[in-house]
């Protein structure tokens, strides 16, 4: 993609990723702050998604009026033709947030009219971390270039995945099995886009999702794509599982990926 300044949109998500985080960590989410439901029970919205959402949208209408957005909360809205658009999560792990848990993030991320992401943030608002990285200009955390970790077996170390809302997806059971025989531990945090960002921070050796859906997922692959990971696919389709591994376990994760998560999710 040519012809757009990638590092000024940077500065401008950055400065919203603060914002955001600012507005997370003052918000009226826990115990005390109003809870609705969205599809399901497992599906919530608090005030603080609505506004962070409202105020990210509006500020990338004026700076980039003929780009799109979508967003988690208010849905997508179309951009010129072959403009890139956004792609909005303003509080990731709401459950965890209305629960007053502090495991939950802010994502924003722009990709290229066929999905193919350009750049993304990944803000942690209670540990006052922001992840980002542009297309092919590596990942950083705080400005600090970040790596994945150079760890040649997944046995030792942290799998992070995430449950689709409640749910156990296609593969996951007999995938949680597999590592625990390996003495791998897997955590299962509450925020996809963290859960994946920590292995471009090199924390995590390999991380799993069952559903991607670019509003939490694609600035995180990006991130951790760009800290060196492997990622299968490449670039998921909407509701496709995805891996990030550390390149030098990978070989023994893509192997175990397909034998679980691969055979059954094609009988699903």
């Amino acid at each position: 993609m040519t012809g757009h300044d990638l590092e000024g949109a940077l500065r401008v998500a950055v400065e919203l990723a603060e914002w955001a985080s600012e507005t997370i960590r003052g918000g009226n989410g826990g115990a005390d702050g109003p809870v609705r439901q969205k599809a399901s029970p497992a599906d919530i919205v608090t005030d603080t998604d609505e506004a962070v959402e409202t105020h990210v949208r509006s500020v990338l209408r004026r700076q980039y009026p003929e780009w799109g957005i979508d967003g988690e909360e208010y849905g997508a809205q179309q951009g010129a033709s072959g403009a890139p658009h956004w792609v909005i999560d303003p509080v990731d792990g709401t459950t965890n947030y209305a629960h007053g848990i502090g495991w939950c993030s802010f994502s924003l991320g722009l990709a290229e009219p066929d999905g193919s992401p350009l750049l993304g943030v990944v803000a942690d608002p209670w540990r006052r971390e922001v992840f980002t990285a542009v297309r092919g200009g590596g990942a950083h955390l705080n400005g600090v270039p970040i790596h994945a970790a150079d760890h040649t077996t997944l046995t030792g170390h942290v799998f992070m995945t995430e449950w689709a809302a409640h749910a156990h997806w296609a593969g996951l059971d007999t995938l949680l099995a597999q590592l625990s025989a390996r003495h791998c531990t897997a955590r299962v945090m509450g925020s996809t886009a963290l859960s994946l960002a920590q292995v471009a921070a090199g924390r995590a050796t390999a991380a799993a999702i069952g559903e991607f859906h670019p509003v939490d997922g694609l600035p995180a692959l990006l991130i951790a794509t760009e800290a060196g990971a492997v990622a299968m696919p490449q670039l998921p389709n909407y509701d496709e599982p995805l891996l990030l591994v550390a390149p030098g376990a990978a070989e023994e994760a893509l192997e175990l990926w397909r034998a679980t998560v691969g055979r059954e999710g094609a009988g699903a």
